[in-house]
């Protein structure tokens, strides 16, 4: 017997170790199952790594054949359908088995720790009982005080036992075999829903009566509705439904840390068994969520986008939570997108899968189009609440201080002195993004990246918010001497103007700064939930699901970012970020009202967001896309690399181009480059890649299997070369 070990190393392969000296079954199975974990020896380490594969014989010769240590579990780690979906996905983005099991489990898990959490009962054995029913000995009464207790009670844990006897008297009466230990797996835990207050409207109702119709099978369904207008309600009605027949839920989310009110709404509404998942946790508690989640008694799992790997045995139904989000995409190592695994992963448990949005992707919208989802409408909002007016306000016409229009302060004076909140959304941190010098002209940069410091003025900082490097802010200038001043403006900027503006009105602001430390966000949401803070400053933070009562009025300052970027994904990020952040306003009774500042107010997708709103825009999109070939009319893969020397860097790529001229699929496969990326430079490497592109998926597939076993080969690296494989980028630039 051969096992075909996957380990967490970069190395596309899996190890062939021989079974451990003695290995005669594990429990009743007389060969391991595929999934449980194993200690291998790797060189000079010793090294953890999932069981995927037994074979009769290897091809590594048998006297190399080195003898694994030992098995860690009897049951496979991950329930079936993970294992294959696991398998799936590194074959999908073709990367390193090893590094994706490694990417599902937590820290713990990999380090060896019990996957299943048994609880220990403790009884006497038979000499504890023959030892208590002899004459009352002169030592040890407290030892004895033990045995009649557990007497009495039958059995207990060793908590119970704790909370009345010493440690060290249960681990003397183990010594002596007085008594004994039995480990018995958790029950499931006992889900109700509780009732919900909340009347369905029709729109709403029909949305729940079509994705319950599909429990127990594989349908994808898109959940389609403006913001505000109750996806979450469905959600809750359909989670009840599939909890009731005895399964479990996973819900996916963006930013966990970001929508508090959404997993405090599923554990008013459910009695136990929520549990979040998420990289804010401790490794114990990630540990923990994910044992209770592996073994039933967690229900409902909600999470971000590594949730999508959490083992659940019993699981009946997925939702993907504002299924647009750029963050269910990894940007690093294993880059993998959780919502279309999240599909996968449907289909292979036969469940179905919500995918709700008030702004869908392309992609999905196209896959509704083509009937692969269906697609249910929520097209207004519940109860008195109406969609917000939107405005354009053109920056061409009106005197602006410090980034704020005098439309745009003439109305959040008018909002504020009726009792509402604003909004104020700018998607640029810091105090201002330029240190620029009038007299010479020098602007303060990286040393490190082809990229401008952003002043941090409250930390008297410039910082580089692609590499992180920071610094102290420089008196003068250091080319000609003269004063340097600050250029433009980030939300630190636009806090410290409010405060002057409207002196009154206490101001909060949520961006990446200020929610660095734990529990930082959740304090400035409930500022604004309980009215102190009446102005709200923030960056594309909040634009994910948040709901704010009393918000009233949002401005947008700076939506011209998106317009003329290079990326092709540019304009429908900016059409989703202006409709989620203007969605905040006029949520409930008081009417809402957006107002978005542009040096464009003529250009198309304004007008056609104003006009015919999101799904407008998105018909529109979706012809230029396909008249341009981009996706979702094409696949697209990127090989990303980095290095210290840009002509190696340069070289490898070229050297990659040549070597896929001869494959196979070279005829129906463009690829496209070398290209630098859009900051050449980063952290003192540079940085360039090559766009493959094909028609249709399956062909795209097959040429990177063919090809990347050859750039792996590819003599004269340069130093410290990194190289990637990116299946679906989310960005080209």
């Amino acid at each position: 017997m051969i096992l075909q070990i996957a380990l967490d190393t970069p190395l596309r392969r899996v190890f062939d170790y021989r079974p451990p000296a003695g290995f005669v079954g594990l429990g009743s199975n007389p060969t391991p199952r595929l999934g449980v974990r194993v200690r291998v020896p790797f060189g000079r380490q010793q090294l953890i790594g999932i069981l995927v594969g037994v074979a009769s014989e290897s091809s590594i010769a048998s006297a190399k054949l080195k003898t694994a240590i030992a098995f860690l579990d009897e049951q496979p780690i991950v329930d079936p359908v993970t294992f294959d979906l696991l398998r799936w996905a590194a074959e999908y983005y073709h990367h390193p088995l090893g590094e994706v099991f490694a990417a599902a489990l937590p820290v713990s898990l990999r380090a060896g720790q019990p996957a299943l959490q048994r609880t220990e009962w403790w009884s006497l054995s038979q000499t504890g009982r023959q030892e208590l029913s002899t004459p009352t000995p002169k030592r040890a009464p407290q030892q004895r005080a033990l045995l009649a207790w557990l007497e009495k009670r039958g059995r207990a844990t060793a908590g119970e036992i704790g909370e009345a006897f010493k440690p060290a008297q249960l681990r003397a009466l183990a010594t002596r075999g007085w008594i004994r230990s039995e480990g018995v797996e958790p029950d499931l835990a006992v889900m109700e829903s509780r009732p919900s207050e909340v009347v369905l409207t029709d729109a709403q109702a029909r949305c729940v009566a079509a994705i319950l119709a599909s429990l127990s099978t594989f349908a994808a369904h898109l959940l389609y509705g403006v913001t505000g207008s109750g996806k979450t309600e469905v959600y809750l009605r359909v989670i009840a439904a599939a909890l009731a027949a005895g399964g479990q839920a996973l819900v996916l989310v963006p930013e966990i840390a970001l929508t508090p009110q959404l997993v405090d709404r599923f554990r008013r509404r459910f009695s136990s068994g929520v549990v979040a998942v998420h990289s804010g946790l401790t490794g114990n508690e990630r540990r923990d969520a994910w044992r209770a989640a592996h073994n039933g008694q967690a229900r409902i799992i909600i999470g971000t986008r590594s949730a999508v790997f959490t083992s659940l045995p019993k699981l009946a139904l997925i939702v993907v939570d504002e299924e647009h989000d750029a963050s269910y995409k990894q940007h690093e190592g294993f880059r993998y997108s959780a919502r279309d695994l999240a599909v996968v992963r449907a289909r292979g448990a036969a469940v179905p899968i919500v995918l709700g949005s008030a702004t869908p992707s392309l992609e999905t919208l196209e896959n509704a189009a083509t009937a692969r989802y269906s697609k249910h409408l929520l097209p207004q909002r519940p109860g008195a609440a109406q969609t917000p007016r939107i405005r354009l306000v053109d920056l061409r016409k009106h005197a602006a201080d410090q980034g704020l229009s005098t439309p745009a302060m003439q109305a959040m004076a008018q909002h504020l002195k009726a009792g509402g909140q604003v909004i104020v959304f700018l998607n640029r941190r810091g105090y201002a993004p330029s240190l620029f010098c009038s007299a010479c002209g020098w602007v303060a940069p990286c040393a490190h990246c082809d990229a401008r410091m952003t002043l941090h003025r409250r930390a008297q900082q410039l910082r580089c918010h692609h590499c992180g490097a920071h610094g102290a802010v420089p008196a003068i200038c250091a080319s000609c001497g003269q004063a340097l001043n600050p250029v433009g403006q980030g939300t630190e900027r636009v806090e410290e103007t409010l405060a002057r503006l409207f002196p009154e009105a206490p101001l909060a602001r949520l961006d990446r700064d200020t929610a660095s430390a734990r529990g930082a966000v959740q304090t400035v949401l409930d500022r604004v939930h309980s009215g102190e803070a009446r102005i709200l400053v923030g960056t594309q933070m909040l634009t994910k699901g948040h709901h704010f009562p009393d918000v009233s009025l949002v401005v947008i300052l700076d939506a011209d970012q998106g317009l003329f970027a290079s990326d092709f994904r540019a304009t429908e990020r900016l059409a989703q970020t202006i409709t989620q952040v203007a969605g905040r306003a006029g949520r409930e009774a008081r009417p809402g009202e957006v107002l978005i500042q542009t040096q464009f107010p003529e250009h198309p997708l304004l007008n056609r967001l104003l006009t015919e709103g999101y799904e407008g825009f998105a018909v529109s999109a979706l012809e230029e896309r396909r008249e341009a070939g981009w996706p979702p009319y094409s696949r697209l893969a990127m090989l990303r690399a980095e290095a210290k020397d840009s002509i190696g860097l340069d070289a490898f790529l070229r050297a990659a181009v040549d070597s896929s001229r001869s494959l196979n699929e070279a005829a129906a496969v463009k690829v496209l480059g070398p290209a630098s990326a859009l900051i050449a430079r980063r952290a003192d490497h540079y940085r360039a890649h090559l766009l493959i592109e094909s028609a249709a998926r399956s062909t795209l597939q097959r040429f990177l299997k063919e090809w990347l076993p050859h750039v792996e080969k590819l003599p004269g690296r340069p130093p410290g070369l990194r190289w990637s494989i990116d299946v679906d980028p989310l960005e080209v630039d």
